[in-house]
C-alpha cells in the first residue's frame, strides 16, 4: 500500500507494474486474505495504524479480484483505467505535433510491438485472442522480463534492448501523466 501510493503519484508506468505484481502475489495467496496476513503481511514491522490501513487494502483487493473473478488472471478494474488513462494520453501525444521527442521514442518502438504483438497472435490457443493495445503490449513486456529476472532465467539482448526502449517510452509518458495531473499539456 505505501509503495502503490508513492509510485501512483511518482511513477505511473511503475505503478501499474507494481499493481499486477501485487495481484500476482494475492493470486498466490489464493485470493485468501487471512493465509495473506499469517504468511506475508505478518513479516513487515509497521507502526499499528499503518498496518491496519495496510491490511484494509490487501483485503480489499482480496475481495474486489474475488468479486471480479480474477483468481487465474486479468486485471482489477482500478489497474485497468489507470492504463487506459496512460493510452488516452498517449494517443493524444502521438496526435499532437508539439511532442517530437515522444514520437522519436515512439517510433523506435514501434517495431517491438508489432513482433511481440505477432508473438502474442501466434502462441493464442485459437489465433482469434484480441490483440492487446499497444501499451498494454509494452507493459506485458516489461512484466514478463521482470518475472524472467526473478526466476533467474537468462534475458537475450535483444529483449534487454527492446525492454529498455520500451521503459524510456513508459517512462516518458509517465512524466508527461504526471505533468498534466498537475497542469494541463498544451496538446
Amino acid at each position: 500500500m505505501i509503495i502503490a501510493e508513492r509510485l501512483r503519484t511518482s511513477n505511473r508506468a511503475e505503478y501499474i507494474l507494481y499493481m499486477w505484481q501485487v495481484e500476482d502475489l494475492l493470486r498466490s495467496y489464493h485470493l485468501d486474505f487471512d493465509e495473506l496476513r499469517s504468511s506475508y503481511l505478518s513479516r513487515f514491522q509497521l507502526p499499528e495504524e499503518q498496518s491496519r490501513q495496510t491490511e484494509r487494502w490487501y483485503a480489499d483487493l482480496c475481495r474486489m479480484m474475488q468479486e471480479g473473478g480474477l483468481r487465474h488472471g486479468g486485471h482489477l478494474q482500478i489497474n485497468k483505467n489507470a492504463l487506459a488513462d496512460m493510452e488516452e494520453l498517449h494517443r493524444s501525444l502521438l496526435q499532437s505535433s508539439k511532442f517530437p521527442y515522444y514520437h522519436d521514442l515512439y517510433n523506435r518502438v514501434l517495431p517491438y510491438i508489432v513482433e511481440l504483438r505477432a508473438k502474442a497472435k501466434k502462441f493464442s490457443e485459437d489465433g482469434e485472442k484480441p490483440v492487446s493495445s499497444e501499451l498494454e503490449t509494452c507493459f506485458n513486456a516489461l512484466y514478463g522480463v521482470l518475472l524472467l529476472r526473478m526466476q533467474g532465467k537468462d534475458i537475450s539482448t535483444e529483449t534487454e534492448q527492446a525492454t529498455k526502449e520500451i521503459g524510456m517510452l513508459l517512462g516518458q509518458l509517465s512524466d508527461y501523466y504526471l505533468q498534466n495531473e498537475k497542469e494541463p499539456l498544451e496538446l
